[in-house]
């Protein structure tokens, strides 16, 4: 049995419970009982949240539990902790086999000085603020979940839950965080390196027809995908084709090519499952070289560093 506590701050954020849902899911049968699942704050008794709602806690007492947790808060100027709620985490760290956080948790942690020297990530609307305070902490904004050791941390409220599921494969085994992913309708399980922004964000079609456009570059990376060869899909002539995509999505239809096949490259060079030049022919780049070029354009390494990086992240807690 997994024994979680999990911290609720004062006007916490609801979302960031959604990660309690990976918990919750894994003791269904057939598995049972796999967790045990603590809602933990200062003195105990009903919280309410920036919402207005109230979540019942129990008040901190025995630190030592498998997985700590620190929830999230939406304040967009992060308030400075109470000394109780401090002590309890570094009392949690050295007691409990790891500590996470959720968001804006990671303030919480590096207040306790449990990130000093470490990685850690955050919500990239806090980064500036989380680097002016805690100049020690190797923030990385610009990941969705960092695991440095027994410490986790995770970007926004929905990363807290491929971070719950990262937990419950270390715990469990890949079968078993599939298993939830799917009963939560995931269509895909981010790993911690993703980025917390996607491709996708920039490209917002008005029409139908370019959304079918960026559905069907999707399907197709690997293939050469010519303007003409969209234009069709789209039932235009390539001018007014390229004209109407660039008007709906802000973008040439050749940027947006390229922007999708970094993305779905990226995600195979770090989920490391194939070889450089397999993930090159994949994702449409055709070449090794040619996929290099565009990496250092974009994020300025090539992909076999991106690969070492990726390889050095641990994948389970201590």
């Amino acid at each position: 049995m997994h024994r979680i506590g999990f911290i609720v701050p004062r006007r916490f954020q609801m979302m960031s419970l959604a990660a309690l849902t990976v918990f919750e899911i894994a003791n269904m049968p057939p598995a049972g009982q796999c967790y045990d699942v603590h809602v933990l704050s200062e003195h105990g008794g009903p919280v309410e949240s920036s919402g207005g709602m109230k979540l019942e806690t129990e008040a901190f007492g025995d630190p030592t539990f498998d997985t700590v947790i620190v929830g999230s808060i939406t304040e967009m100027k992060m308030p400075s902790s109470d000394a109780t709620t401090i002590s309890f985490v570094k009392d949690s760290a050295n007691a409990s086999r790891r500590i996470a956080s959720i968001c804006s948790g990671a303030f919480v942690l590096a207040e306790a000085g449990l990130l000093d020297g470490r990685r850690a990530t955050m919500h990239w609307a806090h980064a500036s603020e989380f680097r002016a305070r805690f100049p020690k902490v190797v923030a990385e904004e610009d990941r969705i979940f960092i695991n440095d050791g027994p410490i986790w941390t995770s970007a926004g409220m929905t990363a807290g839950i491929d971070l719950a599921l990262a937990l419950l494969d270390s715990d469990l085994g890949p079968d078993a965080a599939k298993m939830v992913a799917r009963l939560l309708v995931m269509n895909q399980r981010r790993l911690g390196g993703q980025k917390q922004h996607s491709a996708l964000l920039d490209m917002t079609p008005k029409s139908d027809r370019i959304e079918l456009v960026i559905a069907h570059i999707r399907r197709n990376l690997r293939n050469p995908l010519t303007v003409e060869e969209l234009a069709d899909v789209a039932n235009l002539s390539p001018r007014q084709f390229s004209r109407a995509f660039q008007a709906e999505t802000g973008q040439s239809p050749g940027k947006a090519v390229e922007q999708l096949r970094l993305e779905a490259a990226r995600f195979m060079i770090e989920q490391g499952r194939h070889t450089i030049n397999v993930v090159a022919q994949e994702t449409g780049f055709m070449d090794r070289e040619r996929m290099r070029r565009a990496f250092v354009r974009t994020f300025g390494v090539p992909a076999d560093v991106l690969r070492r990086n990726a390889r050095r992240e641990p994948v389970a807690g201590n």
